[in-house]
């Protein structure tokens, strides 16, 4: 690989680093579990970053999908998504998202997913989360 290509894979890299909030705060917490769970499509991935109620869905989730493989040949959409409103609180932030999901084949479509973090100690935790249109 040359050196411009791996300069600029290294300036991309960093770009999309920078797009994301800290994972110590509500909102980087709150990207990360929308990160794993729509993104990603891993509910173990997600997990960490759930208490209460949040939790619980994951679990159920992850329940109910037990025995289904995701591997190379399932046609996995492409998800992106944009904050579109935050309310904080000392103790109590949420956000709103948009995601647009691509399928291949099947077109687009736009869901939105409310978060709602909360401390949990020290540290923030998606303590709830809803999918709507």
């Amino acid at each position: 690989m040359s050196a411009p290509v791996r300069t600029a894979l290294a300036l991309l890299l960093f770009a999309v680093v920078a797009c994301h909030a800290d994972d110590k705060t509500s909102q980087g917490v709150a990207e990360r579990f929308v990160d794993q769970h729509y993104v990603q499509i891993d509910l173990a991935g997600a997990k960490p970053y759930c208490t209460g109620v949040a939790l619980q869905k994951i679990e159920e989730e992850q329940r109910l999908t037990q025995g289904q493989t995701i591997d190379e040949s399932t046609r996995r959409p492409t998800v992106r998504y944009r904050l579109l409103q935050k309310s904080e609180e000392a103790d109590h932030q949420t956000f709103v998202y948009e995601g647009t999901i691509s399928v291949e084949d099947a077109g687009t479509f736009n869901r939105k997913w409310l978060i709602s973090t909360r401390r949990d100690g020290a540290v923030w935790k998606v303590s709830n989360f809803e999918e709507f249109d």
